[in-house]
């Protein structure tokens, strides 16, 4: 097998590691947020939660396995993150200040990503 196509994607690396530290941040938002009092206030905020962290987890699965679709789902995930950023942002709470800042290098990785790819 030819070694290039078995090599790290190390181009990548830095965005993958971003998404993958957003999805969980995002996760565990959630599940916080669930938690709060004012949990109907949060309701945008819970949902951008979740699709942030689906597109996280779906963009560092395509950027591992060197995807043709990349360009896309990086600005598609800097798009949904810079939204659960702003969401996150309304809320106090140190887990919500910890997911907005995940999720705004986030989107700062994925468009690095759209403009290399």
């Amino acid at each position: 097998m030819n070694a290039t196509l078995m090599a790290p994607s190390t181009q990548y690396q830095a965005c993958i590691d971003a998404c993958n530290k957003c999805a969980q941040l995002c996760q565990e938002c959630f599940r916080m947020c669930l938690l709060e009092a004012d949990v109907k206030a949060r309701e945008h905020c819970i949902m951008d939660l979740v699709d942030c962290a689906e597109i996280c987890s779906t963009a560092a699965c395509a950027m591992s396995r060197r995807s043709f679709h990349v360009n896309e789902l990086c600005s598609s995930c800097a798009t949904i993150c810079d939204e659960c950023a702003s969401q996150c942002s309304k809320f106090p709470q140190e887990h919500c200040k910890m997911c907005a800042d995940a999720c705004r290098q986030c989107a700062n990785e994925c468009r690095k990503m759209d403009n290399m790819v």
